[in-house]
């Protein structure tokens, strides 16, 4: 078993220890009534992006996600938090210079030591959540879950559904795939953005990813027989149709989006292998971008 799919593995239990985090990601990531930005970097930036929809949509305050080679110092935040596994990635650490005094700020990261400490005012570590595989699995769900738990739900079922997603059936043969669309609705937008990246690292595929109701405003066009619709989430069930109007074949089930998010790394390792290509050693892709 590769480095990959034995992360991929471990994800259930590795809620589970993220879970014991609750407490302390509910001060520094639910913070009531501030205006919080989000920040990261590639699959960071998507899971920046699905934080803030379930922090706004919990009713705890405004929130931005901002992928930090892009952030300006515009807005006023209260908080601001920085999701990086490595703690080194270049733009994050730009970004987090860049941030005026005054709002607090909270690094997200799988290592401690690393510059990003020096940084910030405080940390949510999850070493227990690192990987050794430059493709990135077990961190950002176990950052997503911890967050989910730390606005209020219960992730039970979700750890439950992610144990059953490790040895669900893949959706398709991936000798008959060869392009991907993802889609997402609400905090599942993040989501599936990281699940169409995953298969661009792990499997050098064409995918795609879109808020659901956008797949008809123009993505459908490159829709055909080989293509693999991937609805995450509560996405409406007439999408399907449009998938299937355009020749391609569309999947959904009923888990919880995070270990939806499971079947698509197990499909993008499964499609690597169809493919010949090592997941532990992606194509120009390093662990950490770190710029000269």
């Amino acid at each position: 078993m590769n480095d990959t799919a034995a992360e991929i593995a471990s994800q259930p239990d590795v809620w589970v220890r993220a879970l014991e985090l609750t407490e302390p990601a509910r001060r520094e990531l639910a913070a009531p009534g501030e205006r919080m930005l989000v920040l990261g970097c590639g699959t960071s930036w998507f899971v920046a992006q699905s934080i803030a929809e379930l922090r706004e949509n919990a009713g705890l305050g405004e929130t931005d996600a901002v992928c930090a080679s892009e952030f300006v110092p515009r807005r006023h935040y209260d908080r601001v938090v920085a999701v990086t596994r490595s703690g080194t990635s270049t733009e994050v650490l730009e970004a987090l210079r860049k941030v005026p005094a005054g709002p607090r700020r909270v690094a997200v990261t799988a290592v401690a030591g690393e510059p990003v400490d020096g940084l910030s005012d405080a940390r949510l570590l999850l070493d227990f959540a690192d990987e050794r595989s430059v493709v990135q699995t077990r961190f950002p769900t176990s950052v997503l879950a911890l967050a989910r738990a730390a606005f209020g739900a219960d992730l039970r079922d979700a750890v439950a559904d992610g144990r059953a997603a490790l040895s669900a059936d893949l959706p398709a043969d991936p000798a008959g795939v060869d392009h991907l669309v993802f889609l997402g609705t609400g905090w599942t937008v993040g989501l599936a953005h990281e699940a169409a990246l995953k298969v661009r690292e792990a499997a050098q595929a064409y995918s795609e990813s879109y808020p659901a109701m956008d797949f008809r405003h123009g993505p459908v066009a490159v829709a055909g027989p080989r293509s693999l619709v991937w609805s995450l989430g509560d996405v409406p069930a007439g999408l399907d149709d449009v998938a299937r109007g355009a020749g391609a074949t569309p999947y959904r089930n009923g888990l919880d989006p995070l270990a939806q998010l499971v079947l698509v790394q197990r499909f993008a390792l499964a499609l690597a292998a169809r493919r010949g290509l090592d997941p532990d050693h992606p194509r120009l892709l390093t662990r950490s971008v770190v710029l000269a």
